[in-house]
């Protein structure tokens, strides 16, 4: 498997007010999603996606030592609570981190995210990258899965990375 070529920092504030790292979650692989909330179609997929992957990964290896994360590219829209409600009601396994704009920025900067909003009559939308990225219990990128990917194929994916290897163990 190969490691995306990202930096995976990121200094925010989780959808419980609590501010985070990438070394908040150390010992504990991340699955890091970028979206929004207010995304209609790309997103909630996106998600649905990722859930189905979690709920099958836990059929094999039980529960997995793993974190979900949901990056916001709207901060001005997704505040903590918003964050919070929109991931408790429909995907309870992910956690929604925000920040000021700087900060998302930065983050997705560091995990080469691309972003773009777009007007439109009734609003706004953000355009983004769809991509999923893994970190391994030390904070370094792991793997990737562009959107086109299966639920299966991360199921897969993530279960090889999280099988202990002889002489280790999984935090």
């Amino acid at each position: 498997m190969n490691a995306p070529p990202i930096r995976a920092t990121y200094s925010l504030i989780d959808h419980d007010g609590n501010p985070v790292t990438e070394h908040t979650y150390r010992g504990r692989w991340q699955l890091v999603q970028f979206g929004f909330t207010a995304c209609r179609v790309v997103c909630p997929r996106a998600l649905a996606k990722l859930t189905d992957a979690l709920s099958a990964l836990e059929t094999i290896i039980g529960p997995p030592p793993l974190v979900a994360l949901y990056i916001t590219v709207d901060p001005d829209r997704d505040s903590p609570a918003v964050l919070k409600s929109f991931l408790e009601t429909s995907y309870p396994r992910f956690s929604g981190l925000t920040g000021t704009a700087q900060q998302i920025d930065d983050a997705k900067n560091a995990f080469k995210i691309f972003t773009r909003r777009r007007d439109l009559a009734d609003g706004y939308d953000v355009q983004h990258t769809a991509i999923t990225y893994v970190l391994d219990p030390d904070g370094r990128p792991a793997h990737y899965w562009p959107d086109t990917h299966s639920a299966e194929t991360i199921t897969q994916d993530l279960a090889r990375l999280l099988e202990p290897r002889t002489g280790e163990t999984n935090p």
